[in-house]
């Protein structure tokens, strides 16, 4: 059986072992979507991740689904990012920036702008907002004449992405945001070529990959998706087609690796992972789901065909995991209460494990 703790080849990238980090919306970036010293110190201490994929980062203001997020549209944003960056490296470590445009998770309190999407349909549930949480008001349905400039800010954060110092770049094509929304059969309603068919729903993602490839190459570009998912009351049809077809575009692409939740059956999964002839990643357990994923686990989905293992819950509490499995220490539990609250207290304060041999 591969090792968990074994070293990979990621495109241009010699990784020591298979463990990733996975990205997790922490709230902590300052006013203007800048990075923070505490944003270098939280990612350099898990630098001994494989890799560390950070939290979404906006690739424009108006794909900016949370408050106190981080971003990767202006110089000011690059210039706070290359201090993380620069630290994560200094500790030995390798990041990628996630890129995640909410679409219609958004809400204009908090970016000024009327949130967009496929279609004028509103996400399930309340988002986020600098006032607290209010209902995810109807977005406008982008024009044709749009969409492309949509795909392009992926590639031109993209750009900004290797400016500030990240060795590459990861699409957020999952959980309800907006590719997951073209992917969609209820939050698209499109009767153009972006909606109706599986090759129309999923034209969207392969132009923000094509685009994003084109401005830093396939090597440094990763995707990560989340089949069947649900979230933000995002339904699909005809999941295992879809997705077979996305990964089918995404396989001509030749891009660094396609990073899957388990949101989906594990037959699903499973003949998920033999479509895509590239590097996966895999996530093992549910997004906010109740379980935090640990060896066991990682070892099934090793046994199943994943190349790379990604850990959320667990890396929080948790910043030496890597250390923690291979030594089969116990893992901290994370406390739920402040991954939202802003400040270093859940965020720097997690102690690593002190291994008495």
């Amino acid at each position: 059986m591969t090792d968990l703790f074994s070293g990979f080849r990621l495109g241009d990238l010699s990784l020591p072992n298979r463990i990733v980090m996975a990205p997790m919306t922490r709230v902590r970036a300052a006013a203007g979507g800048l990075a923070t010293a505490s944003m270098a110190a939280y990612y350099a201490q898990r630098a001994t991740a494989g890799l560390i994929v950070s939290e979404g980062v906006q690739p424009s203001l108006i794909g900016q689904s949370n408050p106190g997020t981080p971003g990767l549209h202006d110089d000011a944003q690059v210039a706070s990012w290359r201090p993380v960056t620069g630290a994560v490296h200094t500790s030995g470590g390798r990041i990628f920036a996630q890129l995640m445009h909410g679409g219609r998770v958004s809400h204009p309190d908090t970016t000024g702008h009327r949130p967009v999407g496929p279609s004028a349909v509103a996400a399930v549930g309340e988002v986020f907002t600098p006032s607290g949480p209010q209902p995810a008001p109807v977005p406008r349905e982008l024009p044709l004449r749009e969409i492309t400039q949509h795909a392009e800010a992926y590639a031109s954060a993209g750009r900004r992405a290797l400016d500030a110092g990240f060795d590459g770049v990861e699409l957020h094509g999952a959980n309800g945001y907006l590719i997951s929304q073209f992917l969609s059969s209820n939050a698209n309603l499109r009767t153009d070529r972006y909606g109706g068919s599986i090759a129309n729903r999923i034209r969207f993602a392969v132009e923000a990959v094509e685009a994003t490839v084109h401005a830093v190459g396939a090597r440094r570009t990763g995707i990560r998706l989340s089949p069947g998912a649900g979230f933000w009351g995002v339904e699909e049809s005809d999941v295992p087609e879809l997705y077979t077809a996305l990964l089918g575009e995404l396989a001509r692409l030749e891009i660094a690796y396609v990073h899957l939740e388990a949101t989906a059956d594990l037959d699903v999964l499973v003949a998920l992972r033999r479509a895509w002839p590239g590097v996966l990643i895999m996530n093992p357990s549910l997004p906010m789901g109740p379980k935090q994923a640990g060896i066991t686990e990682a070892r099934e989905w090793l046994g199943l065909g994943a190349d790379l293992i990604s850990f959320g819950r667990a890396f929080l509490a948790n910043p030496d995991l890597v250390e923690r499995l291979r030594i089969g220490a116990p893992l901290a539990p994370v406390d739920e209460a402040t991954f939202y609250q802003g400040g270093d207290v859940g965020y720097l304060t997690y102690p690593p494990y002190r291994h008495v041999a």
